[in-house]
């Protein structure tokens, strides 16, 4: 009988299973079973428990381990009543609990067909509460062809797995308000086309309102054309990339084309955050950030670019922004530089006013 059930990148399935020979005596590895990449199975484990802090411990090439706690064979009623039987004994006390279910290969039955079974016998053999955000024990179903493995484990050790554990917070609120004024970047043409891109993956990786490109003098028609479809190009990529990857609806960030100083006049009386080297350090002018942060109006973030910002706009800025004192960022990074800062600034000062 397989023991425990181990996760690896793909392509690390061989070294893991050797690591694991080494550290536990005695167990009988399964790589790839049945193909399956990421995937090793063991089995002659003398104590799991043990097994598994110690895997976890010392072999860094594995992911995840989860100890089996029956195994039968791949057909759905089979699987049902397992689970329920194992639920009986590993749920004791649970407040709430979740089912996943992972299945490989060709079987009669789809992976939420095992999790609205399971999951709907679990809860009224036990009367138990579901709740698939943060369950207190969560009951996995690894289907693996015609062998079906259950185990069972505790919902924290899931959450350590999830980009939004409890206690994080989601800065879609903040960052829709915060629009990007970017001076565009001139030379020569290959370097803007890979500025621009990279500029705009970069501001559509955090979804915010809005990019201006805000040139504060003349600019060659032909630099701020390639300028501008690379910065398209940026976000059209990234965009794509999230689509694909969020469950969530994602925001394509528009992007416009304006003068930085009437820019920054036909904004007077919103908040303006400048950024340069002669600014103050965001840790100095800690409060007046909060004020800015604070409320629901809408933030601008000036950007400079090869000779920075003109110094006139600091007059009519909230706050003047160094964001790495000592340090001058290169044009790409200025702007994540900056939704960086004001995204820590929030989390350490725990700003609850702008959710």
């Amino acid at each position: 009988m397989v023991d425990l059930l181990v996760k690896t990148p793909r392509g690390l399935e061989g070294v893991a299973a050797s690591r694991i020979e080494e550290e536990i005596e005695g167990v009988r590895v399964t790589v790839k079973p049945y193909g399956f990449t990421g995937l090793v199975l063991v089995e002659g484990v003398v104590d799991a428990r043990t097994a598994v802090d110690l895997i976890l411990s010392r072999i860094p090439e594995v992911e995840r381990v989860l100890m089996v706690r029956r195994e039968v064979e791949s057909r759905l009623d089979e699987i049902v009543k397992a689970a329920v039987e194992v639920a009986s004994s590993e749920l004791k006390g649970c407040e709430a609990f979740a089912v996943r279910t992972t299945r490989r290969g060709k079987q009669e039955f789809t992976s939420v067909d095992v999790n609205v079974r399971v999951g709907a016998a679990i809860k009224e053999a036990l009367n138990l509460d579901v709740d698939l955000e943060t369950p207190s024990k969560v009951v996995y179903v690894e289907v693996v062809k015609d062998r079906t493995f259950i185990c069972v484990e505790d919902g924290r050790v899931e959450w350590g797995f999830k980009k939004m554990k409890p206690g994080k917070r989601e800065f879609h609120q903040l960052l829709r308000r915060i629009s990007v004024a970017q001076k565009p970047y001139t030379g020569p043409l290959d370097a803007v086309r890979n500025m621009g891109i990279r500029i705009g993956r970069a501001l559509q990786t955090f979804e915010v309102s809005e990019l201006v490109v805000a040139p504060d003098g003349p600019v060659k028609g032909d630099e701020m054309r390639v300028f501008l479809q690379g910065l398209e190009e940026g976000i059209d990529s990234r965009y794509e990339v999230q689509r694909k990857a969020y469950s969530r609806s994602v925001v394509k960030v528009p992007v416009y084309v304006q003068d930085l100083y009437q820019l920054v006049r036909s904004r007077r009386g919103e908040h303006i955050i400048a950024t340069s080297t002669r600014g103050e350090s965001v840790s100095r002018v800690a409060d007046k950030l909060d004020e800015v942060l604070k409320g629901n109006g809408r933030i601008t973030v000036l950007i400079g670019a090869r000779e920075g910002l003109p110094t006139g706009v600091f007059r009519f800025s909230s706050l003047v922004l160094d964001l790495s004192p000592g340090i001058t960022i290169s044009t790409d990074y200025a702007c994540v530089a900056a939704i960086i800062a004001l995204i820590t600034h929030v989390e350490e000062r725990s700003l609850k006013q702008i959710y």
